[in-house]
């Protein structure tokens, strides 16, 4: 067959190509491309004629002489083109196992054309080690070596007749050959056929993943060696599907936001890049995303869920929660570029849509690249990474041990989610580690590094909105869930999202309308739980009422006093080793617990409210009602609260006062029990201070009847005062009020004295708390002073005596 023209016409895979994908590294020839044939008309007529036909792999469009399917290159063969004459040694290094590339070529000096070109084995040469190329440059996966200096072969060069002649052919590898049913896995033999793209395109438009398309596959065709490509190369063709679909359905996002735009100016959206070659990142905020923020901005989820794995759709909303608890939307990103400098821009977008105001805290996924723009843009914002996805991802990585210990996930929870102090958890986590002997474990150790960005107990000293510390984190509210989905197509999704921005809003209006419309159960009749059913909405009202109500389980005993601040020990019955320290500072009405679940939800925990309960703070004082939890938390006057605002003020300035004469009495009545001087001094000073008490009542009760009720209307009524003094000789003021003005004079004053009355019952009760503990410590120190006489007189053992009688008498009392 020497001399006879070969025309080898044969497709070679070029899907296969380098790059990496989900994680998974794909390996790459460090300088010559993959060999990638591409099939010529006039070669494969004239190779069918020359060998007698071709005879064709459906799955994996390689041609096998049917004349002698274990032919040979040698020198003197020719081929009609380049391209048959690199097909055929790629189908040769197929048959033999080994895979093959381009190595050289010479061109010719008259026009450029090349005239000479050199196939080798793919593990030809070796790795170039020059220091300046990986100079200043971190090499995070070194690839593995794959060059051994191989010396196999095949050189072509043109004839004057147009036809390439075999001019050099070496047979010999200097490494082993590759078994038929891995050949498969060579780069320059990995190929998708035209069916096998036709099946994957379906599959992935019905939203299946690489890996149940892999299966599918290998079913069709039997077997992984019969597909003829990899996984890899299955997930780098979708990939590339997807960029190329996102490519033209970019338009028609950018199309959807003008249209927005111009019908409302307030409609906000941004490019990265320039907008008519848009191939970066999109992200847009509606006027109503806009006017959420300025009400619940303080806290932000940047949910990247719907571009993992699950879902295909490459978007990720901005979102927080709002009075009511419910996910609220902050904006938009569509987004195709996802490396470093893109999160930047995207988070300077989306802060400058929102007024320049930095949120209080920012969850987000487990992600050094979106951590790493939280880092720049927002500096001052607590990060947080989402625990669910945490716990997700250990699913992954742990698979083995959730399999071996199924306790393992409850466990880890437990250590996690109900460790109270950062020393418990510390304690718990190496107590876990070492039970499962998992101390070595990368990412465990990883996750450890950076407990402090998603173990709750690191996290309760900023505001996250969350009801109690310990909630669970869910996949970071998921506003879209249900309406966006894994076959969800950008032509779909402007449909389905504004049907989800309508079905959210609807669910606003219907909390809203239940808070104003319908009044909740009371369930103590305690002020506070009035008060608070008042302001806050529904939802966030019944959370209250848990906590308060919980209160009746626990006992608050007093532990330090140190003047101003008072340390409080609480508990529940029964349960005296799991305490709760509670500060109590009772000229501020200020009160901190360890548990810390204020500063982390906005609402304050049954720990504190159990130490309100035994200091006597009826009502919640105004620093503890956070706007944003009340239902006028998108008003800009809190009209509703001004109607009890006279009467909550009152109770707490009472309470203040009421707090304070309880503490200097105490501290009072422990000096005068120092010695019988000191005491008589007391009892005089407390039979005065009793008589001028009297006195003030009876003198305040007078002046309160003919005075206080019409001084409190000309301060709340100025502009009617000054009207009545510049008329003063035109008559009486009722004379000048209509009778519509007078009838609501008159409920106003009604109203005045149904406070009034009220207040009245609050300090009798409270007034007659005082003397009562006045008169006990006055019986106190009586009997006290006859122990010491008794015992000057008989022996310690009758003074003991006298003083268990005289409590017991008191608790009879």
């Amino acid at each position: 067959m020497e001399n006879e023209v070969m025309d080898y016409d044969i497709g070679l895979g070029g899907s296969g190509g380098g790059g990496e994908d989900d994680g998974l590294y794909i390996e790459q020839e460090e300088d010559d491309p993959v060999v990638d044939g591409s099939p010529t008309a006039a070669g494969s007529s004239a190779g069918a004629g020359a060998m007698g036909g071709f005879q064709g792999s459906a799955s994996l469009e390689t041609y096998i002489p049917e004349a002698d399917p274990d032919l040979e290159p040698y020198e003197g063969m020719e081929f009609e083109s380049e391209e048959a004459a690199k097909a055929f040694y790629n189908s040769y290094a197929r048959r033999v196992g080994f895979s093959t590339r381009v190595s050289s070529s010479r061109r010719s000096r008259k026009d450029g054309a090349i005239i000479q070109r050199s196939f080798v084995c793919a593990k030809e040469g070796f790795r170039n080690l020059n220091e300046k190329r990986t100079k200043d440059r971190e090499i995070k996966r070194p690839r593995t070596i794959t060059r051994v200096g191989c010396k196999a072969s095949l050189s072509v060069k043109i004839q004057d007749s147009g036809k390439w002649l075999v001019s050099n052919f070496v047979r010999e590898h200097n490494h082993q050959l590759v078994p038929p049913d891995q050949v498969h896995c060579l780069r320059s033999h990995r190929q998708i056929s035209g069916p096998a793209k036709t099946l994957i395109d379906t599959l992935q438009a019905a939203g299946m993943g690489p890996r149940r398309i892999m299966s599918a596959l290998i079913k069709e065709y039997g077997g992984i060696s019969k597909v003829g490509f990899t996984e890899v190369d299955c997930r780098n063709y979708m990939r590339n599907n997807r960029q190329r679909s996102l490519e033209g359905d970019i338009q028609l996002l950018l199309d959807y936001l003008r249209q927005m735009q111009a019908e409302n100016p307030n409609f906000f959206y941004a490019v990265q890049g320039e907008e008519d070659h848009a191939t970066g990142n999109v992200f847009w905020a509606d006027p109503k995303a806009r006017a959420n923020y300025t009400y619940f901005g303080d806290i932000v989820t940047f949910d990247t869920t719907y571009r993992s794995n699950r879902y295909r759709l490459p978007f990720a909303p901005f979102t927080g929660v709002n009075h009511h608890g419910q996910p609220v939307l902050f904006g938009c990103a569509f987004l195709i570029n996802e490396s470093e400098a893109s999160f930047v821009w995207l988070f300077k977008t989306w802060l400058a849509a929102m007024s320049g105001c930095p949120p209080v805290s920012i969850t987000t996924d487990h992600d050094s690249v979106i951590q790493s723009a939280v880092m720049q843009v927002l500096p001052d914002t607590r990060h947080r990474f989402c625990e669910w996805h945490i716990f997700k991802k250990c699913q992954e990585k742990l698979s083995h041990v959730f399999l071996k210990h199924p306790n393992f996930e409850a466990d880890l929870q437990k250590c996690v989610n109900l460790t109270e102090s950062i020393d418990e958890f510390e304690s718990c986590w190496f107590s876990l580690l070492d039970k499962f002997e998992l101390r070595d474990h990368e990412w465990l150790q990883a996750l450890y590094s950076a407990r402090s960005q998603w173990v709750p107990v690191y996290l309760r000293d900023t505001f996250f909105a969350e009801m109690s510390i310990t909630q669970r984190s869910d996949s970071m509210n998921s506003y879209f869930d249900g309406y966006v989905n894994a076959s969800t197509n950008l032509n779909q999704f402007f449909r389905l999202y504004e049907k989800a921005l309508e079905s959210r809003n609807e669910k606003e209006v219907k909390a809203d309308y239940d808070t104003m419309n319908t009044s909740p159960t009371l369930r103590t009749p305690s002020p506070m739980e009035k008060q608070a059913s008042e302001l806050y909405t529904r939802k966030l009202f019944t959370r209250f009422q848990e906590e308060l109500v919980g209160t009746l389980t626990f006992m608050a005993s007093k532990a330090e006093d140190d003047g101003d601040v008072t340390t409080y020990q609480v508990a529940k019955f029964g349960e005296d080793h799991r305490d709760y320290c509670v500060r109590f500072n009772v000229l501020e009405m200020k009160a901190f617990c360890s548990c810390r679940m204020f500063e982390f939800s906005g609402l304050l925990c049954r720990h504190v409210l159990a130490v309100f309960r035994v200091t006597n703070v009826l009502t919640l004082p105004s620093h503890y009602i956070l706007k944003r939890w009340t239902r006028n938390a998108k008003s800009s006057v809190l009209l509703e609260e001004h109607i009890s605002d006279v009467f909550s003020s009152y109770l707490e300035s009472h309470t203040v006062r009421y707090n304070t004469l309880r503490h200097e009495a105490l501290k009072f009545v422990d000096e005068g029990a120092e010695s019988v001087d000191l005491y008589n001094v007391a009892m005089a000073a407390l039979a005065e201070a009793s008589e001028k008490v009297d006195l003030e009542t009876k003198n305040e009760g007078r002046i309160s009847a003919n005075n206080g009720r019409f001084r409190d209307d000309s301060r709340r009524n100025g502009i009617q005062a000054n009207h009545k003094n510049r008329d003063q000789n035109k008559g009486s003021f009722a004379q000048q009020l209509s009778e519509e003005d007078m009838d609501t004079k008159i409920h106003e004053l009604m109203q005045e004295v149904e406070s009034a009355n009220r207040r009245c019952e609050v300090y009798r009760g409270n007034l007659l708390s005082v003397l009562k503990d006045i008169e006990e410590h006055k019986q106190l120190l009586s009997i006290k002073v006859q122990n010491v006489k008794l015992s000057m007189r008989d022996g310690p053992q009758k003074a003991i005596l006298s003083e268990s009688v005289w409590k017991t008498r008191m608790l009879k009392v």
